[in-house]
């Protein structure tokens, strides 16, 4: 394990050229950022209540409107609130929005904040298919959006050293990389219908999927069935495969190939990037790597996990940030913490600066779990083109890039 030595913050900070520390200045109580949220469940609670003070919530939207009033209530804030989402970015007294839908109902409103001219920060996992997320960054890019990702390791001093010093030959030739075996989803196979809630529009729930019965079991378990999520590849894979996006500096680009180290729906696989890096998914699912990765390279490895690392031999990485760097991830609810992560888009939102989760980030780090997830569907060797964003003489394949969406749920033509 390495110590963190009581370096002084200016040395720190003279020593690395990543944006760590967010700026201290403080904004006027009229010069806050306003913000609405679109989907009010409880991960965007908790950003709600790690909200930087430079940001104010205005305004919430949710299809199940029983979650702006108990969100309200519980915070005694007199928002203004919607079950359409889309007259929330109605409102000009609305600057941005925090985004924390399902999975499968996150581009949409994305791409229409986007159009509304609203900033946005998007909880990840951003996507559930790769055709999606490449419209999502043409409508950013159009419309000129400051968008953050919630892939908050990018913002954390621990990651960041520790993925700079592999991206810069630290370890001397990369022999292999480990990431965790995540789990996939299932085929949805169906559930009996149920009474839908008081006060939920399943309509807008289910959004682009196809239309299916109420099931509680599908109401408050998504996560688990293809059509809505990738499992735990897209869950903690977000975090998890974005670190070795982030380590190995290919956050605008893939890897070219794909194969299965294993059978069987929760087989292990690998992937390999043009420069010749190997990629095996093969350490075990919900062990301490969770969101991380282990480096391997001629000189000796690097394990790379929130807000941490080690290495082997000890003490290879030396320029260390102070210990309040560290500390700060660690309050309120540690492993789910953002509040430094939304700081970083505010000043972003203040200075029209990229941030350090951009949404091409996001969105190629996400489309690394979902062509995993393709290829342990698919169980063969697969080529795959990062630049086209399309897969080498395979139409099966080719085919699962993109999704049908529901009639009313199409995506915007950018």
């Amino acid at each position: 394990m390495n110590r963190i030595p009581n370096t002084s913050r200016r040395a720190f900070l003279s020593a690395v050229a990543a944006p760590y520390v967010v700026s201290k200045h403080v904004f006027g109580a009229n010069d806050r950022i306003r913000i609405g949220v679109i989907g009010v469940g409880n991960r965007s609670r908790l950003l709600i209540d790690q909200l930087p003070e430079e940001g104010q919530v205005v305004a919430v939207a949710d299809c199940e409107f029983r979650r702006c009033q108990e969100t309200a209530a519980k915070k005694q804030a007199n928002w203004q609130m919607f079950q359409d989402y889309r007259k929330l970015l109605d409102l000009k007294e609305v600057d941005a929005v925090i985004v924390g839908t399902t999975d499968h109902g996150r581009v949409l409103p994305c791409i229409h904040a986007c159009q509304a001219g609203k900033d946005v920060y998007a909880e990840k996992p951003l996507t559930v298919y790769i055709a999606e997320g490449r419209a999502l960054v043409k409508a950013a890019r159009k419309h000129k959006r400051v968008f953050q990702v919630g892939s908050q390791q990018r913002s954390m001093a621990m990651n960041q050293i520790a993925s700079e010093f592999v991206r810069k030959g630290g370890l001397g030739k990369l022999r292999v990389v480990h990431g965790v075996n995540y789990s996939g989803p299932n085929r949805y196979t169906g559930l009996p219908e149920e009474p839908v809630p008081e006060g939920l529009n399943w309509d807008m729930w289910i959004g682009q999927t196809p239309m299916r019965p109420y099931n509680q079991k599908l109401h408050r378990g998504w996560m688990g069935w293809w059509d809505y999520s990738g499992g735990q590849m897209t869950n903690w894979g977000a975090h998890g495969l974005d670190q070795i996006q982030m380590a190995l500096g290919t956050g605008d680009t893939g890897p070219v190939e794909w194969w299965p180290l294993e059978d069987g729906p929760k087989g292990s696989i690998g992937f390999r990037y043009a420069g010749g890096v190997t990629v095996r998914l093969d350490q075990p699912e919900g062990g301490p790597l969770m969101g991380g990765a282990i480096f391997v390279g001629e000189k000796g490895k690097v394990e790379i996990v929130r807000n941490n690392f080690t290495t082997d031999p000890p003490g290879m990485i030396t320029n260390l940030p102070p210990p309040e760097e560290v500390r700060k991830w660690r309050d309120e609810v540690a492993l789910w913490q953002a509040r430094y992560h939304m700081g970083n888009w505010l000043e972003c939102i203040r200075t029209r600066q990229t941030p350090l989760a951009d949404v091409e980030i996001g969105h190629r780090s996400i489309s690394i779990s979902h062509l995993a997830n393709i290829t342990r569907d698919l169980n063969r060797k697969l080529r795959w083109d990062p630049q086209k964003e399309r897969f080498i003489g395979d139409r099966e394949a080719d085919r699962l890039v993109s999704r049908p969406r529901r009639k009313g749920y199409e995506l915007p033509k950018v």
